[in-house]
């Protein structure tokens, strides 16, 4: 790895492909299922085969979900587009073409913006997104010879292509999450890198800082996970300054991504359009996006995660962090607010508190459990009534968290708190007499208290809750005893 000094001297300029499988039933050109995990080769017709003389039939919601994508970061909608045969040779390929789009995607000159930290942002054009199809899946690690699965042959892809606006790896990272977010707030695909629905390719080169003119770039694949996007780009930086340093030349080339060995291992050389023999899609109409259809598709939107984020700290008086931690996952924000909207008394102290307990017990159980917020069988308004009984003072956190499981089971927390008697007491008389008692008791505590040793403080608060039964209010206790020793020192 290049040295941090040497590092300084030059600037990454990198753009990513991030390719989206999208989640429709059926996939892009014929009537077979798009269903994830099924034996091999079952979800195929002669059209995803390729077979000759069969014939596409274009499914109309790979538009309705590009559309979505486009609208939700900033592009321009184009009224008509048209789709282009891909040319090259690979075994997971049967028809040696893929449908995609050229020379007039559906969608271009958009931008998303990506926080940076610290309350910096950033935009990032989006060049183009056009809608295509997937190849099949070749499988090399299973026989003596490359296996193929052509279930995943045609379904359904958008490629959305960033302009060369980022500038290191964690900006890469940030953007990809970002876009990822997106994806999965508007419902058209699930993210999921491991499984393959969510890919990226980096495109990455260097230049000397101060520098205008771009170099040359290599384009690294087989990037399957979110760090290893950053890792990757990270090491291909550096290998670039590193080969400049040495008076080397960078050449155009793919580069694939040994995760293994963290480093990048050279491919091919790097295609150019021409490479792929373009040429329109002759058994394809072009599409036409009329203006009452873009409109309609924007009035469908939801809330996007920056700026669902924004808002909850806004209107909830949330700090960044636990806004940005309920926004990544649509359904644990939409939980928080179901919640927050269950209280009977609202205020951003409460809406906090609503925060605190959801990011400790509830994240907890669903972690363990692995399970989604949308899948939690509690009722939202069964978390806003444990917060409540404990805001109000009805019951300690530690009781709260001790019937936790019941709320778990179904139960009501009011009723659980009635059956079993665990509402504390906030009788401020009671609470003095007890305290008084336990004073006459220990007396060697107060001289130990007025000669520094302060953690007798706590023996005293433990010794009043053990007399109490854990029922009194223990800020009541904190606030009675702190006076008593007070005075008690004062003479």
């Amino acid at each position: 790895m290049a040295e941090p000094d040497v590092l300084s001297k030059y600037e990454a300029v990198i753009g990513l492909e991030v390719h989206a499988q999208l989640k429709t039933a059926t996939k892009a050109y014929c009537g077979c299922s798009t269903q994830y995990g099924a034996s091999p080769n079952v979800n195929t017709c002669p059209v995803c085969l390729g077979h000759p003389g069969a014939l596409p039939v274009f499914n109309r919601n790979v538009v309705e979900f590009a559309l979505r994508m486009g609208l939700a970061t900033n592009c321009s909608i184009r009224e008509h587009s048209t789709f282009a045969r891909k040319n090259y040779f690979y075994p997971d390929l049967p028809k040696g073409y893929q449908i995609s789009q050229f020379e007039d995607p559906i969608c271009y000159n958009g931008f998303i913006e990506i926080e940076l930290g610290q309350g910096e942002t950033k935009k990032i054009g989006i060049t183009r997104i056009h809608m295509e199809e997937d190849t099949g899946k070749s499988i090399h690690d299973l026989d003596v010879d490359t296996l193929v699965d052509l279930n995943r042959c045609g379904t359904p892809l958008i490629e959305i292509v960033s302009e060369p606006d980022i500038r290191t790896a964690n900006e890469a990272y940030r953007y990809l999450m970002a876009i990822r977010q997106i994806v999965m707030y508007l419902g058209i695909c699930d993210g999921n890198m491991e499984e393959g629905s969510l890919r990226c390719d980096a495109n990455v080169s260097v230049r000397p800082r101060g520098q205008e003119k771009f170099g040359t770039k290599t384009e690294v694949k087989n990037l399957n996970s979110f760090r290893n996007v950053e890792k990757a780009i990270e090491y291909e930086i550096s290998r670039q300054i590193e080969v400049l340093e040495g008076g080397g030349v960078i050449h155009q080339e793919t580069r694939m991504w040994d995760a293994a060995t963290l480093s990048t291992k050279g491919m091919r050389s790097k295609e150019g359009s021409h490479d792929y023999r373009y040429f329109p899609e002759p058994d394809l109409v072009g599409v036409h996006v009329a203006d009452e259809w873009v409109e309609s598709v924007r009035g469908g939107l939801p809330e996007l995660p920056l700026a669902r984020k924004r808002r909850f700290i806004s209107d909830y008086g949330l700090p960044e962090y636990d806004a940005g931690i309920f926004v990544e996952e649509q359904s644990l924000a939409e939980y928080f607010e179901s919640t927050c909207s269950a209280l009977e008394k609202k205020g951003n102290d409460r809406y906090k508190l609503v925060s605190n307990w959801m990011m400790t017990e509830v994240m907890r159980y669903l972690s363990e459990q692995k399970l989604l917020a949308a899948e939690f069988h509690v009722k939202p308004q069964s978390i806003a009534e444990l917060v409540e009984l404990f805001a109000d003072d009805v019951i300690s956190s530690k009781v709260a968290k001790e019937i936790f499981p019941d709320v778990l089971s179904g139960k009501s927390p009011k009723a659980i708190v009635e059956e079993q008697g665990l509402a504390q007491v906030s009788d401020v008389s009671w609470i003095n007499e007890v305290i008084a008692n336990i004073l006459a008791e220990n007396p060697d505590t107060i001289e130990k208290y007025k000669n520094g040793k302060t953690n007798v403080f706590g023996f005293l608060v433990g010794q009043a809750l053990k007399t109490t039964k854990g029922k009194a209010n223990p800020k009541l206790v904190n606030e009675i005893l702190t006076q008593k020793l007070q005075d008690a020192i004062k003479g």
